[in-house]
């Protein structure tokens, strides 16, 4: 967590802070705030992009949440014996697999003691063959598509209803709808964390998330994830928070909402962690594993590890669904601001009336095309499309995007111009931390971190099959045994947990800065909003999403101040 908390601090906050006052002083989505130079709005088309393909395999993660909520509504959980259709030879249960840690022995044992441990090695669990051989009915290779899964395109369906629904209004709907999309799953996260933490072996779990590892802390590829988590946790670069910004007020305090809400989602994402880990904990103390055996990274944590650690515990279908609607929630929140995004940088690139009263048509063309090129990702082969993306279409991407951008705004726009905008929005210029970010450190940072990025070895994606993850995850040797191959390293505290930033509509009106000196940006002329009422609206930034656990971080509602919507036009002062 060192590397997280350096950027989180040297490149987080800042790049946060700039984005929310970038795009509260120009009233404007992520392609109109470039008029500062137009040269540079490729950038924006850039954000467009990267919000277009996570917006796309998102829903598919959100749609899999939604196959196993349903799955959830049973007395007893379909992943957690190897009774049912799908399941192999291999299929082996924790709850079985319990008996024979504790010594006891099944009477269909067999009488050879070597045949019965090789048996064991290569156990699967029935959670990771309900994900594979049921949910996904995963193919053999990439371009085998084979069949559409019909129940995760059903999912699918309702996902994208529930998300144009939740927009079909704008901000004003979807900010109704953030009031219990961001405190609910706090609610579930707490039940969690109590249930947790008075299980067995749930210390186990938590000591082993809190052990720093400080033989990889000079590792570059450690700090290239903790700068690219950074990205993803706090959604820079991603246009969301530009585009949300543009709905404040004028003279709102978003100095003071970037430091509350980058602060508070770092430590919800620890609080999470506990979460996570105490439960692992309590699942290893069963299996009489080590914690590392058990922590996956990947789809597998959501939809394999957790699910099967559910089982373990008493009235395992009502943990399950609670887990799962958590989920739903938070992937709902992230829809609202990609979906947003790209309906507000539309709008305002075309600009004329017609656009500006039918923006509830772009709200749906957006939402069709969405399910469209969504549903090859619910084919058998739909996983391994859609863990493509998500590695290649927004990692390196971000980091080139904040790059290009700091040096725009500092270096083009000029800094003693951006600094005179912020004092004239916010009363008072930036503090000197922030000014040596922005012009020096963070671009800096950036700047390495994209030169190491491009010079490390580049592994090619695999996703295991079967046997393979029976042997890595799914061992039972006894506790303090030697593993054959090295653990799996355990998903970053934060990786998938973003923020909540809560806006009210005010029209776009024309800013004038003052004539002395004179501005090198005049913001565009008044127009009619394309939202009509006013509203707050939370959102979470796409955590790498299907990566891991999709837990959400700080859902702090940073408002502007109390008050109606009015229309407010700036005038210089004397």
């Amino acid at each position: 967590m060192f590397p997280y908390f350096i950027m989180l601090i040297f490149c987080g906050i800042p790049l946060f802070f700039m984005e929310l006052s970038f795009g509260q002083f120009a009233s404007q989505g992520c392609l109109g705030v470039w008029r500062i130079s137009p040269m540079f709005k490729g950038v924006g088309y850039g954000m467009m992009v990267v919000s277009t393909y996570i917006g796309i395999y998102y829903n598919v993660v959100i749609c899999i949440a939604f196959y196993y909520f349903f799955s959830s509504m049973t007395h007893v959980l379909p992943w957690a014996y190897c009774n049912n259709p799908w399941n192999t030879h291999d299929c082996a249960g924790v709850l079985d697999a319990s008996n024979l840690t504790n010594g006891s022995r099944p009477a269909a044992l067999p009488s050879n003691l070597s045949h019965l441990l090789n048996h064991s090695l290569q156990r699967t669990s029935p959670s990771e063959e309900y994900w594979r051989l049921y949910v996904l009915k995963l193919s053999d290779d990439i371009g085998n598509f084979g069949e559409v899964r019909l129940p995760l395109l059903g999912c699918l369906g309702v996902s994208w209803l529930v998300v144009f629904l939740c927009l079909i209004r704008g901000v004003k709907s979807s900010g109704k709808v953030v009031y219990f999309t961001a405190t609910f799953p706090y609610v579930v996260l707490t039940i969690l964390f109590v249930r947790g933490v008075t299980l067995e072996g749930a210390f186990d779990g938590i000591m082993y998330y809190l052990t720093p590892q400080w033989d990889k802390i000079l590792e570059a590829k450690v700090w290239g994830d903790a700068a690219s988590q950074i990205f993803y946790s706090l959604g820079c670069a991603w246009g969301g928070l530009i585009t949300m910004a543009s709905y404040n007020k004028f003279h709102n305090n978003c100095y003071r909402d970037s430091v509350i809400i980058s602060i508070t989602n770092c430590a919800t994402s620890v609080y999470a962690g506990f979460v996570i880990f105490s439960i692992l904990g309590f699942m290893a103390n069963h299996l009489g594993v080590d914690v590392s055996r058990v922590a996956d990274h990947g789809p597998g944590l959501a939809f394999v590890a957790y699910p099967e650690a559910l089982t373990l515990l008493p009235i395992s279908p009502l943990w399950s669904l609670l887990f799962f609607f958590m989920l739903i929630l938070l992937g709902l929140g992230t829809q609202f601001c990609l979906l947003e995004t790209l309906v507000t940088a539309i709008v305002d690139e075309v600009g004329n009336e017609w656009i500006l009263q039918k923006k509830t048509y772009v709200t749906l063309g957006v939402a069709v095309a969405g399910f469209l090129l969504g549903i090859p990702l619910t084919s058998q082969a739909g996983i391994y499309w859609l863990l493509l993306m998500d590695n290649y279409a927004a990692s390196f991407s971000l980091v080139v995007i904040s790059c290009i951008m700091c040096v725009a705004i500092m270096y083009i726009y000029g800094h003693r111009n951006y600094f005179q905008d912020i004092q004239m929005m916010l009363g008072f210029p930036p503090p000197l931390f922030f000014q040596i970010c922005w012009r020096f450190v963070s671009p800096a940072i950036i700047f390495l971190q994209a030169q190491v990025h491009r010079r490390l070895p580049q592994n090619p994606l695999h996703f295991a099959s079967l046997p393979e993850r029976n042997v890595l995850l799914h061992q039972l040797p006894q506790r303090g045994g030697v593993p054959e191959h090295d653990p799996p390293t355990p998903p970053s505290p934060a990786r998938t947990y973003g923020p909540q930033v809560r806006v009210r509509e005010v029209p776009r009106a024309r800013r004038q800065r003052s004539p002395n000196p004179a501005p090198l940006w005049a913001p565009p002329s008044p127009k009619p909003h394309p939202c009509s009422a006013a509203g707050p609206l939370g959102w979470d930034c796409p955590f790498r999403n299907c990566q891991s656990l999709a837990l959400s971080s700080a859902r702090l509602l940073a408002d502007s101040d109390a008050g109606g919507p009015e229309t407010r036009q700036w005038e210089p002062g004397p």
